[in-house]
C-alpha cells in the first residue's frame, strides 16, 4: 500500500474530519489519492520543490478551496504509522486547551552534543553524568499537527502558544526519509499489526 494511503485511511477513521485533501504535482500520487477517496489540489511546481516549506503547500490548499476551513489537520505521508486513538485525543485537547495549534513531540533519552573541528561539546549533559539523570529534551516527531486555518494563512503551522502533545509510542520514531527508515517502518508495522 502506498505511504500516502496510510494517512488517508487514518483520516477517514475520524468523523470530525470534514474533508481529506492531498496536494501534489504528481499524476501518480493524484490518481492514488482519488482512488482512495481524497480530494486533490494540484500543487504548482514552484511550491513542490524539496526545499519548499510544508506551510506553503497548506496555504495553497486553503486558498484553492471554496469551503470555509476553521482547523487544518496535517498528516504527513512520511509518518504513516500512528497510534489508533492519537488523533481523537489530540483534537479533543486542541479544543479543550483553546490553543491555536497542537503538534506531537517525543522525549529524547540520548546524550546529545555537537562537534566543532575535532572537539565534542556536550549539549544536554555533563560528561560522566548518568543518562537517567538527563534533563528531558523533546523532538518534534511529525505524527500530526492541528492548526487554526487563519494561522496557516499567516504562514504558521506551529504557533507561539502551540500545545506540545507528548507521544511516547514506538511509532513516534518513524519518519521516512531513507531506505533504512522505510525498513524500520515496515518492521514496526508487522510487529504492531493489531
Amino acid at each position: 500500500m502506498p505511504l500516502l494511503v496510510y494517512s488517508i485511511n487514518y483520516a477517514k477513521g475520524h468523523e470530525f474530519i470534514d474533508a481529506i485533501y492531498v496536494t501534489t504535482d504528481s499524476e501518480e500520487i493524484k490518481n492514488i489519492a482519488i482512488k482512495h477517496g481524497a480530494l486533490v489540489i494540484d500543487r504548482p511546481k514552484e511550491l513542490a520543490g524539496d526545499k519548499e516549506p510544508t506551510v506553503s503547500a497548506l496555504k495553497h490548499v486553503l486558498e484553492s478551496i471554496k469551503e470555509q476551513v476553521v482547523s487544518v489537520i496535517l498528516l504527513q505521508p512520511t509518518n504513516p504509522l500512528r497510534p489508533k486513538f492519537l488523533l481523537s485525543e489530540a483534537f479533543q485537547l486542541f479544543k479543550e486547551k483553546e490553543c491555536d495549534s497542537l503538534f506531537t513531540v517525543t522525549r529524547n533519552h540520548q546524550k546529545l552534543g555537537t562537534i566543532t573541528g575535532e572537539e565534542f561539546k556536550s549539549f544536554n549533559y555533563k560528561i560522566g553524568q548518568r543518562s537517567q539523570d538527563l534533563q528531558f529534551l523533546y523532538f518534534e516527531n511529525g505524527l500530526l499537527y492541528i492548526t487554526k486555518a487563519k494561522h496557516v494563512l499567516n504562514n504558521e503551522i506551529i504557533t507561539k502558544n502551540a500545545y506540545p502533545l507528548v507521544v511516547n509510542h514506538p511509532f513516534s520514531s518513524i519518519d521516512i526519509d531513507t531506505q533504512e527508515d522505510f525498513d524500520l517502518a515496515e518492521f514496526m508495522l508487522n510487529k504492531y499489526k493489531k
